[in-house]
């Protein structure tokens, strides 16, 4: 049976790395040396190099899924992607994502209502782009629709065009519709509230009324 012939601090992590007839075998974190006994010169069996390995993983991937979460809100698939870019285990992973949801650090619903109002209040998209966006962060498609029920699109629009309307109101009436149209397509606003906005924010920058119904030129995105 293999024996422990050294277990060597690292320099810049709390770890250290166990050798086995002075070959690296495994890193460890310190805790988990002290719970199980382990001493240069003690023998290990294969099985208990498994059990070893697997639970500096499943500790490991907790340690960073909640140091994660510490540091901003994320969708369950934006953390098992993290924590998979950082070389942990399906296991350990899945471990790890399961523990922190039961905690209640770990919530697509909660995360998708926080993202919806964070980024209605720096760049205001539609509904439909919300909705996108989730989706493509993993948040299934129900919850996503769900939050961004109360989202107005009429309202988001105008919201969006606020601090591009000052380098726009010298343009003549093709070009400003142009290109606020082309600008409110980016953010997935569709033609209606696009025109809407269009109308609203030339009748603002004229000091007119937006009751006509002009023929407004845009490209819609």
């Amino acid at each position: 049976m293999p024996i422990i012939t050294a277990l060597e601090k690292q320099k810049r992590r709390p770890r250290f790395d166990l050798y086995l007839e002075g070959v690296f075998a495994f890193t460890l974190r310190p805790e988990l040396i002290l719970a199980s006994g382990l001493a240069v010169g003690a023998e290990l069996s294969p099985e208990r190099q498994r059990w070893l390995y697997d639970e500096e993983q499943r500790l490991g991937a907790m340690e960073a899924a909640l140091r994660l979460l510490a540091m901003s809100q994320r969708s369950e698939k934006e953390l098992r992607d993290r924590l998979k870019k950082r070389g942990f285990r399906k296991a350990a992973l899945e471990a790890a994502v399961t523990r922190v949801r039961e905690m209640g650090y770990l919530n697509d619903a909660a995360y998708a209502r926080f993202f919806v109002e964070s980024r209605q209040a720096s760049t205001p998209r539609s509904r439909r782009a919300l909705s996108f966006e989730l989706e493509r962060k993993g948040v299934d498609r129900d919850v996503a629709a769900s939050s961004v029920e109360e989202v107005s699109d009429a309202d988001s629009a105008y919201r969006a065009v606020q601090r591009r309307l000052r380098s726009l109101k010298k343009l003549d009436r093709t070009t400003f519709a142009r290109r606020l149209g082309s600008f409110l397509g980016t953010r997935g606003f569709g033609y209606g509230v696009t025109r809407q906005t269009i109308e609203r924010c030339w009748a603002e920058c004229r000091g007119e009324s937006d009751d006509g119904d002009p023929e407004l030129a845009f490209e819609d995105g």
